[in-house]
């Protein structure tokens, strides 16, 4: 189970540092866009 979690995990991040995260919103006025990366 911990290595499936784990790959959700990895997924999750990936996901949100390829695409619109919610955690790392561009439109965020606390980080900017350069910053999002």
């Amino acid at each position: 189970m911990s290595r499936i979690h784990a790959l959700c995990l990895l997924c999750l991040l990936l996901a949100g540092c390829g695409q619109k995260g919610p955690l790392y919103l561009p439109d965020s006025p606390d980080r900017p866009s350069h910053e999002n990366r």
